[in-house]
């Protein structure tokens, strides 16, 4: 049965999996609530453990996950909610909608899982199983193009801290609620914040306030470029919702005309939200990790032991990631990207045994490619395009930036 006031979906987590999808450097805007655990449970494996929520511009979507459903409910404001049961059921339809949508669930991802195993046995061996259920977003590509600007030579967590404080800076709050019962937090009150839109950022006094939130030269660029759009384009965010229309390199041309977009956060986006399933974003852990795995020939070492990364580079491991795996490369690459990560380091890994014997070592039942490098600390790196830095006010602090 599902939890009150829940709708399902059919779906096992071998075709999603929230706990990774959600976490794992697409979106940065999913808040996560431990759920209490019930008394008559009996210790059941099998019940939601987490509650997920997200809010969007009119209401805010709330998920919850077993081994084969996904359960989903709708929020909506006071003035929302007091509506009739006609138009209640109307919203939870267009939630169902974007929620098909948002997670593309239209893919068979156990069937592509299938075919990267079969043409990768590095696939197959290392991430297959223990990662299934990772598939990518497709997200608003307004969102997508600010928080991946922000994503520069960043973390996740900190990412993560910078666009919940652009939400709660710049947009009124949408809704609060008192979380119930079910909650290991229960009666705490919570307060949800849509993403700004580019008018609520175009304003010159905008990077000011998001030097104070702690956003560094990052600042320049998310005021720059909503200034960019609202200037160049009547209706900025279908501007960019219409990229998804163009082919690759059109797309890319234009998202390069950004302040603060450089050829990483570039494809990103292209992936995350522009519907081009084979782009693969390349920093120096997947550029490792096609050298190590790939057959990709290495290249001179720069500073600190580390490669840089030159277009040729870049472009050389984008192809080879492609040539072997095919149309959803970018996808795969998703995977194999999680895998690396420090936050995901047990992930799916049983639990440690204190008492080890010689006769038992404990070793993690399907290995991972070694992390290349820190990439729980600084994984996303890039150059913001040279027609756009030269456009911002303090030039002196955008050179920080490193080529990647």
């Amino acid at each position: 049965m599902p939890p009150k006031g829940f709708k399902t979906i059919p779906l096992p987590k071998a075709q999603l999996s929230l706990a990774a999808v959600l976490k794992c450097g697409q979106s940065f805007r999913w808040t996560t609530y431990p759920l209490a655990v019930k008394e008559n449970s009996g210790g059941d494996t099998q019940d939601p453990t987490h509650e997920y929520r997200l809010a969007l511009r009119d209401r805010v979507v709330c998920l919850r996950q077993d081994e084969n459903t996904l359960f989903y409910r709708t929020i909506l404001p006071v003035d929302a909610s007091d509506a009739s049961v006609a138009t209640a059921e109307s919203k939870d339809e267009e939630t169902l909608v974007w929620l098909k949508d948002y997670f593309q669930l239209d893919v068979d991802l156990v069937k592509l899982y299938a075919e990267w195993a079969d043409k990768d046995i590095v696939f197959r061996d290392t991430v297959k199983d223990r990662f299934s259920g990772i598939r990518i977003l497709r997200q608003d590509p307004w969102e997508n193009v600010i928080s991946f600007i922000c994503s520069s030579n960043n973390n996740i967590s900190r990412i993560t801290k910078m666009v919940q404080s652009l939400c709660t800076s710049f947009s009124k709050e949408l809704l609060s609620e008192t979380l119930s019962d079910d909650f290991e937090d229960a009666n705490s009150l919570h307060k949800y914040h849509a993403f700004p839109s580019p008018q609520q950022l175009e304003k010159e006094n905008v990077a000011s306030k998001l030097r104070e939130l702690g956003f560094g030269y990052r600042a320049e660029y998310v005021q720059r470029t909503a200034q960019i759009l609202c200037e160049e384009h009547k209706d900025p965010e279908a501007y960019l919702m219409g990229l998804r229309k163009l082919p690759v390199d059109e797309a890319r041309d234009e998202l390069l005309k950004l302040c603060g977009v450089g050829p990483k956060v570039a494809d990103c986006v292209l992936l995350m939200s522009l519907d081009k399933k084979n782009v693969v974003p390349v920093d120096t852990h997947v550029h490792q990790i096609a050298l190590k795995y790939y057959g990709l020939r290495g290249t001179p070492q720069g500073k600190g032991g580390k490669v840089p990364m030159t277009p040729k580079i870049y472009e050389a491991v984008g192809k080879r990631l492609v040539e072997i795996w095919g149309d959803y490369a970018g996808w795969a690459h998703s995977v194999l990207f999680t895998a690396d990560l420090r936050a995901f380091a047990s992930y799916n890994l049983p639990a440690p045994d204190n008492t080890p014997t010689k006769s038992s070592p404990a070793t993690p039942a399907t290995p991972v490619p070694p992390t290349p490098s820190d990439s729980g600390t600084d994984y996303f790196t890039d150059t913001p395009s040279k027609k756009r830095r030269q456009a911002t006010e303090r030039p002196s602090r955008l050179k920080r930036v490193r080529t990647e």
